[in-house]
């Protein structure tokens, strides 16, 4: 695997956790986007993109999100207990959309990820700073036919 790119965009909250989300593209080919740049206890990781899991009721069928405790369409008490714990006994709020299979990837794109987090956070502090685009403008989109 050869990280190509990393781009980073900070986040305002200065107090928050949450320092900054990146988008990191393998090979020249694959993005992918959303992760979270984080500070924790001992410096800085990622967190992959994630989703909210969600499940159904029981009554009528709708979708709600698992801290729910009623029903969003039909307002039935959704029972506690739906919500699968993992390993160490806390409940599983998120799902991963994409992540590494091994130690020695997600080492290689946590490196990057905070290596260009530490260069942007430099950059942010020159004057006439702007803030890198996340998102490929429409018109570089390659089209599918």
């Amino acid at each position: 695997m050869n990280i190509t790119e990393v781009r980073v965009n900070l986040t305002d909250d200065k107090d928050d956790r949450l320092k900054g989300f990146c988008s990191i593209t393998i090979d020249g080919e694959f993005v992918v986007r959303d992760i979270k740049i984080i500070e924790g206890r001992g410096g800085h990781f990622v967190a992959m993109p994630s989703r909210k899991m969600g499940d159904y009721c029981k009554n009528c069928g709708g979708k709600n999100h698992l801290r729910a405790k009623y029903c969003n369409n039909c307002g039935e008490a959704l029972a506690s207990s739906r919500i699968k714990k993992d390993f160490k006994g806390r409940m599983r709020l998120h799902a991963d959309v994409a992540h590494p299979i091994n130690i020695k990837c997600r080492r290689e794109i946590q490196d990057r990820v905070v290596a260009a987090f530490k260069d942007e956070l430099q950059k942010s502090k020159q004057p006439g700073y702007k803030p890198v685009e996340l998102d490929i403008p429409e018109e570089d989109v390659p089209q599918i036919v």
